[in-house]
């Protein structure tokens, strides 16, 4: 059985003051040629708010919960957080883990789907940080996929219930929902590596769409699944349809109320409190539409449990090495296979 004796949560990161905004842009940019104009626009959103994206405070209630939630379930595994984008910086951090004397970590990603930056993007970012650590860092193995555990299910299940709830009495039963994740490139989603089928991202999310559904119950809502926060060029295939082409589909049809899910994120983050929150809330006022928008899982306790019960699993497979496929998230715990979520052209975020 593995020998784990850390546990590692990785994230995006995100700015925690005006100073920060622009550096942690241009960290997230960086090789994409983004014209500075349209950093500038990006940067106004987290002005908006005082500079501060919510991502950062996210994961330390997150981290603060998995740590309540180990010590509950008799897992004495020390915990540590590193971002992609900004501090602290996954490098730094597992270097602070090598200096510690770990020597070998379980890794949760707070993403659930198969892209280049969904999956590949943090697998690299992890061998760069280990790199950087030298001859002693430890090695650090990537938790799968989730998009479909019950763990991620029931939470959203239940925030689209409460955001039914909040819904005008009349309108809940007829409500529309629409499920929303970062649009990506055409060329991206359709990527794929060594015994992968293309297409991954879109199927993943439409699978989880489709669970979130049958759990709301009742009768079944009418429901789509759309794309936000396109940040690619004009010329560029990204895919669609945007949520806000939708919101004006449906009211152009009679759909009266809709719910926006955000199945595409585990938390609140800033493209879910400005792309959805103000810009579609915005959207759908406009077109009278009534609209309420459910809740990611955050620290959820269903959701934390989920990680803990993620981190069992990767304890009790045997230490066969990684493996040639990496199944579905439904099955055994698997590793990554090498090559898989590539991505040749560029690099985008999700």
């Amino acid at each position: 059985m593995p020998a784990y004796d850390a546990f590692l949560l990785v994230s995006f990161g995100g700015p925690e003051g005006p100073d920060e905004v622009m550096p942690f842009l241009e960290n997230v940019t960086r090789g994409r040629g983004i014209p500075r104009e349209r950093l500038a626009g990006v940067a106004e959103h987290y002005y908006a708010v005082g500079g501060v994206s919510p991502i950062n405070q996210q994961c330390r209630d997150l981290l603060a919960a998995i740590r309540a939630d180990f010590g509950a379930s008799g897992l004495s595994l020390p915990a540590y957080w590193g971002n992609r984008n900004w501090k602290p910086y996954l490098t730094d951090t597992v270097r602070t883990m090598a200096a510690d004397g770990v020597r070998r970590a379980v890794a949760f990603v707070t993403s659930a789907y198969s892209s280049y930056s969904s999956c590949r993007q943090y697998l690299d970012d992890i061998e760069r940080a280990r790199a950087a650590a030298g001859p002693d860092a430890p090695r650090i193995d990537k938790i799968r996929r989730f998009y479909d555990h019950p763990g991620f299910i029931e939470p959203f299940a239940a925030s689209t219930q409460a955001a039914l709830a909040a819904l005008p009495a009349g309108l809940r039963d007829q409500a529309h929902l629409v499920f929303t994740a970062h649009s990506i490139p055409v060329a991206m989603a359709e990527a794929s590596g060594p015994g992968q089928s293309r297409g991954r991202y879109v199927a993943e999310l439409t699978q989880a769409a489709r669970l979130i559904t049958e759990r709301v119950g009742g009768d079944p809502h009418p429901w789509t699944l759309a794309y936000q926060s396109r940040s690619g060029p004009p010329a560029q295939p990204w895919l669609e349809p945007d949520v806000g082409d939708v919101l004006a589909e449906l009211a152009s049809t009679g759909t009266k109320a809709v719910v926006v899910v955000p199945v595409g994120f585990v938390s609140d983050h800033m493209e879910v409190r400005h792309d959805l929150d103000t810009e579609a809330a915005r959207s759908a006022e406009s077109l009278g539409l009534a609209f309420a928008r459910a809740a990611t899982p955050g620290s959820h306790p269903r959701f934390v449990a989920m990680i803990t019960d993620l981190v069992r699993e990767r304890l009790a497979r045997p230490d066969t090495g990684p493996d040639p496929d990496p199944g579905d998230a439904g099955g055994p715990d698997q590793d990554c296979p090498a090559g898989c979520c590539r991505y040749a052209t560029g690099a985008s975020r999700a």
